[in-house]
């Protein structure tokens, strides 16, 4: 055993010195300062069964097949809403409803075409959906960095045994980019620059995708059409744009007028149809975390299906018996904030004292539509090496589905894990760590 730890220390230092040489980072803003920092990499792979893997993948397509219904059904016909399974004003009142893209029809009626689905497997055995993030999902790129360099410092390691490839993730998106685009020109990647957090990503998928990475000022609009125009101010045409800009900056004259980091008019050529907008702007309103208490329903809704896979046990204070039950029940649930991401928002009853769970209780009683709340899943732990120790930590799984023409899950995922043994948070923003997740072929 102590030969097996010294050579996963010695692959984990030596993967992390080579992210660190590559640049892999991620940036996060506190207190106003913007400081860059490595994502740490454990060498212990998550894996996943053949038999597992089969079951995450139909559900995971089924999800993310319904959700895209849903975008566009609320987005035109709003039949989900008149017949009374989403209540109204719980689409209206959802900060991600963009009222400017009512009637837009996206290519082929994909909205979210890239989705990170965020899954914890419990202790029960039961996998569980936590969360949908169909605006800007990210983290794919630091698996398949975190790959390439495994196999380039222990090259044995996937020459034996039947572990999926995962260096099909930029085939993928590049593939899903040129049908989107249906010839119209290139594909760009538009990054808000260096000092977003998931800069590194943005580069890196540029490259593996041949396409343009482009920066604000570097993309403008003429006669509804998209034109590119870098270093040497060639005036190129623009038909898809992976955005890595959130939708309240893509357009200075439909969204936030202040925005330096979009593109002046960009709404009008994408209403027109002479560009791609992956993903849709608008999506927020299926990702919003009180919407997602309703996907299982919409799941039967839109395709006549049982739900595979299956949400955690949640509750809105919305509703009054889900109102009654959180505030009786608060000191045992773990409450959201509907508006918060990155594991911001995120309280757990059992951790605050009593005057900090009665001012939390005030809030749910004054804005009920801003909070869900769920039973705390004791999900699995998984091994990671902690210095020359191997401890056990809590993990959960982003998978990557990726809609076309066709909707297909990546057979990879970013597996992100606690470094802290007594949190269930185990977001990149919160100090937490990544491993490699193998999917097995048999």
């Amino acid at each position: 055993m102590k030969v097996r730890i010294k050579e996963l220390t010695e692959s984990r230092d030596t993967v992390n010195k080579w992210m660190e040489r590559y640049g892999v980072r991620f940036g996060v803003y506190k207190n106003n300062v913007f400081k860059e920092q490595l994502f740490p990499f454990d060498p212990i792979p998550r894996i996943i069964s053949h038999e597992d893997w089969s079951y995450l993948e139909k559900g995971l397509k089924q999800r993310v097949i319904t959700l895209n219904k849903f975008l566009w059904d609320i987005y035109h016909e709003k039949n989900i809403i008149k017949d009374g399974i989403v209540p109204e004003e719980f689409v209206y009142s959802s900060k991600g409803y963009m009222p400017e893209c009512e009637g837009i029809n996206p290519q082929d009626g994909i909205y979210s075409h890239i989705s990170g689905i965020d899954l914890v497997e419990g202790k029960d055995g039961q996998w569980y959906v936590l969360e949908d993030n169909l605006r800007i999902p990210s983290g794919a790129s630091y698996p398949m960095i975190a790959r390439q360099i495994t196999r380039r410092v222990s090259p044995a390691t996937f020459q034996e045994g039947d572990v999926a490839e995962n260096r099909n993730y930029a085939d993928m998106l590049q593939g899903m980019m040129d049908e989107m685009n249906a010839g119209r020109g290139i594909s760009v990647i538009l990054t808000p620059g260096r000092y977003n957090s998931a800069f590194f990503e943005h580069s890196y998928l540029a490259e593996k995708t041949g396409a343009t990475l482009a920066y604000p000022g570097d993309l403008f609009v003429e006669n509804s059409t998209v034109y590119y125009t870098g270093l040497y101010k060639e005036r190129v045409r623009v038909g898809c744009i992976y955005r890595r800009v959130s939708d309240e900056y893509m357009d200075p004259m439909v969204f936030e007028a202040s925005s330096m980091l979009g593109i002046p008019n960009v709404m009008q050529a994408y209403r027109a149809g002479n560009v791609a907008l992956i993903n849709a702007i608008g999506n927020g309103v299926a990702d919003d975390k009180g919407i997602y208490y309703f996907v299982p329903k919409m799941v039967e809704y839109y395709l006549g299906e049982k739900p595979i896979l299956q949400n955690a046990p949640t509750y809105l204070p919305f509703f009054k018996d889900d109102y009654e039950y959180v505030l009786n029940n608060i000191e045992k649930l773990v409450i959201k904030d509907v508006s918060e991401a990155g594991g911001y928002g995120v309280v757990f009853g059992k951790d605050l004292p009593t005057d900090k769970l009665n001012e939390l209780k005030a809030l749910i009683v004054d804005q009920p539509r801003r909070w869900i709340a769920q039973e705390v899943i004791d999900f699995k732990d998984l091994g990671i090496l902690e210095g020359e120790e191997c401890v056990e930590r809590k993990a959960d799984l982003r998978a990557f589905v990726i809609s076309g023409k066709e909707t297909k899950v990546w057979k990879s995922g970013l597996t992100r894990f606690s470094r802290n043994p007594d949190s269930f948070v185990v977001n990149s923003s919160q100090g937490g760590g990544f491993k490699d997740t193998w999917v097995m072929e048999k």
